[in-house]
């Protein structure tokens, strides 16, 4: 049997599975902007996500389509305006994570695992600068 074909045909369990769309609804800059304000915010309309993030509504709407899509969003309706808020604090948590970990480099990685502590660690945003350039960027969008 071919390796493609043995590897695709084990299971993954449930809860990887899980995981895996829930890092796959937040891959987007934008859409961790827009799950941070709201975790900052409690709740907020389109056109405030609008001015806070200085983007274009139709792209904002796209990305809570995909937000609301794997549950992590709900939107309430009041007359014409839809204010939407976090399903789970777990996500912002999450978000806030990943957001200290891009700020902070190798020194967010824990002491227990020392052999990924150091700057040659595959994926450091020292070894990829353009990386490390675009997060702060991302983080003063959403201050």
């Amino acid at each position: 049997m071919p390796a493609a074909a043995s590897s695709a045909s084990r299971s993954v369990p449930a809860e990887v599975q899980a995981a895996s769309e829930l890092l796959t609804a937040l891959a987007a800059p934008l859409r961790l902007s827009i799950v941070a304000l709201l975790d900052q915010h409690g709740t907020r309309c389109v056109h405030q996500l609008v001015d806070a993030l200085g983007v274009p509504q139709p792209l904002v709407s796209q990305h809570l389509r995909v937000l609301r899509a794997a549950g992590l969003v709900a939107g309430s309706r009041h007359h014409r305006q839809v204010d939407y808020r976090l399903v789970d604090g777990h996500v912002a948590h999450i978000v806030r994570a990943a957001l200290a970990h891009a700020g902070h480099g190798a020194s967010a990685v824990p002491a227990a695992v020392p052999a990924l502590a150091g700057p040659e660690r595959a994926g450091s945003d020292r070894a990829r600068p353009e990386r490390a350039a675009g997060w702060p960027a991302v983080r003063a969008t959403i201050a």
